[in-house]
C-alpha cells in the first residue's frame, strides 16, 4: 500500500471465494470494494464516509489476478471530496470510478444505537 497527500495505491489478490462461476470470473462487488477502500484511504480522515459513487467495469477480473487500485483526490469543497479511482491488472484497465465522499463533524455512529 502507498499513501501520500490525496493519493493511495492498494492491491487485492483475487481468491476462489470471490468467483461467481466455473470460469473463475470475480464478482464486481470485490472490485467495487477495492476501489472504495482506495478512495477512503486517499482521503485519509477517520470520519470519512461515501455519499455516492459511479463505477464503470471495463474488463473482467479473474481468479488469481493481482488488482491494483489507485485513487486521487480531484476536488475538495469544504467537507465534500471527489476521488477518482482506477483499478488495473498489470497495465490493463479493469474499472474506473468517481467516489464522492463527505467528512461529518463526528463519527456517523456517534450518539446512535
Amino acid at each position: 500500500m502507498e499513501l501520500t497527500e490525496g493519493y493511495s495505491k492498494v492491491h487485492l489478490k483475487t481468491r476462489k471465494e470471490m468467483i461467481v462461476d466455473e470460469k473463475g470470473l470475480i464478482h464486481g462487488g470485490f472490485i467495487f470494494s477495492l476501489a472504495d477502500f482506495a478512495a477512503m484511504v486517499a482521503v485519509n480522515h477517520p470520519y470519512v464516509v461515501l455519499s455516492s459513487s459511479s463505477i464503470t467495469f471495463i474488463n473482467p477480473a479473474r481468479l488469481g489476478d493481482l488488482l491494483i487500485a489507485e485513487a486521487t483526490l480531484t476536488e475538495e469543497k469544504g467537507k465534500k471530496i471527489k476521488v477518482e479511482v482506477r483499478v488495473k491488472r498489470n497495465k490493463e484497465l479493469i474499472s474506473t470510478g468517481i467516489f464522492n465522499c463527505y467528512i461529518p463533524k463526528q463519527h456517523v455512529l456517534e450518539g446512535k444505537i
